[in-house]
């Protein structure tokens, strides 16, 4: 990890920060060249009702599209939060080098438990669960926190906007 690479996955954590700000969950990712360059990034977008618009999967869209298979097994993907088993699926398919992930699917497991926030819908593997021999660098320990207080923030959001019951 260098200072460069921290750089990107600030930029991820910025991104989640903005899904929180527009109501989605907070996570964000950058998809990075071997060169450095910044192809492409994205946010959570979830809100409208499509669980499936993870920022991990639209970047592995997106680099099926733009990039040659020799282009993508040299990228990384920069990412707040460690992908889920959908996103590391997404990333094996199209065959993408490198994660580095800020925080992991475990640490969000132990938050969300603390937040009393049930478990989400999908189990939470790790990606080498899914992945097997794929490149994975995380969680950061300088980064996690940010992350965890975006998760504490989109929570208590939550729990405020709920309705009383009705008697």
């Amino acid at each position: 990890m260098n200072d460069r690479e921290l750089i990107y996955l600030r930029r991820a954590i910025e991104l989640a920060e903005e899904a929180l700000e527009a109501g989605d969950e907070p996570f964000g990712s950058v998809l990075v060249s071997a060169d450095g360059d910044v192809l492409a990034e994205d946010r959570n977008r979830i809100a409208g009702g499509d669980s499936t618009q993870h920022p991990e999967f639209a970047l592995a869209r997106w680099a099926a599209q733009h990039m040659t298979p020799e282009a993508r097994a040299a990228a990384s993907v920069y990412t707040s939060g460690e992908h889920c088993p959908m996103c590391a699926a997404a990333h094996g398919w199209v065959g993408l080098g490198r994660i580095v992930y800020a925080s992991s699917s475990e640490q969000l497991s132990e938050w969300l438990a603390d937040l009393g926030v049930g478990p989400p819908p999908v189990a939470t593997l790790p990606i080498q669960k899914v992945v097997p021999g794929l490149k994975v660098e995380g969680p950061i320990p300088e980064l996690d926190e940010s992350v965890h207080a975006l998760h504490q923030r989109r929570h208590a959001l939550v729990n405020v906007t709920k309705k009383p019951p009705k008697r």
